[in-house]
């Protein structure tokens, strides 16, 4: 096996996909950052929920938010689902893995509020029953997956945001997922502190 140039191949095939996906996503990016940017207008909030490296996703979003990204400004509300061990392993404990998001969907979740659900594969159980929640409390729904989607693709609204990588691969899905949530920050940013072009 030549190293180099296996690793050589991985950065073309990630830059490949996202030159690909640029100008698929980029109009539905606008769209979650209006939604979002709406949402924080009006007092609300944004829950981020994921598993695995998408809980690590969750997890940057909300550090951007309510720390800084690039610009100084106030801290904005963003609270990613997958931080509070002692909530999740209660949650999992007394009502299954599956409940994990969704019961902090319903406890802490407001309408006019966005969810922000990650998943590579459109398919995990749990991110599906947070949008179940999020429906139920009129919160809208930005999801980022990739594979086509799975079965959230099925579950979400007209007025919710899909973002769905072009890919099959997890790492390449994961890798436009964080750089979507890097696009996510800068247009919130640049909304709210009315940055010019």
């Amino acid at each position: 096996m030549n190293l180099i140039s296996r690793i050589g191949q991985h950065f073309q095939d990630s830059a490949q996909t996202k030159l690909v996906a640029s100008a698929m996503l980029a109009p539905r990016i606008a769209d979650a950052v209006e939604a979002m940017v709406g949402c924080l207008l009006g007092n609300g909030k944004i829950l981020a929920c994921g598993n695995g490296g998408s809980a690590a996703d969750a997890q940057h979003f909300a550090a951007e938010l309510v720390g800084r990204f690039e610009m100084e400004r106030q801290g904005l509300a963003a609270i990613a689902l997958s931080t509070d061990t002692s909530i999740m392993t209660a949650i999992g404990n007394d009502y299954g893995f599956k409940a994990i998001f969704d019961k902090q969907v319903r406890a802490l979740g407001q309408p006019g509020d966005v969810l922000l659900a990650i998943s590579t594969s459109g398919n995990s159980a749990n991110v599906i029953e947070a949008i179940h929640a999020a429906h139920d409390n009129d919160l809208r729904v930005v999801a980022l997956t990739g594979k086509g989607g799975g079965e959230i693709a099925e579950l979400l609204l007209d007025s919710d945001v899909h973002i769905c990588v072009p890919s099959e691969r997890t790492a390449r899905i994961q890798e436009v997922h964080l750089l979507t949530i890097h696009c996510l920050c800068d247009g919130i940013d640049g909304l709210l502190l009315g940055v010019e072009e």
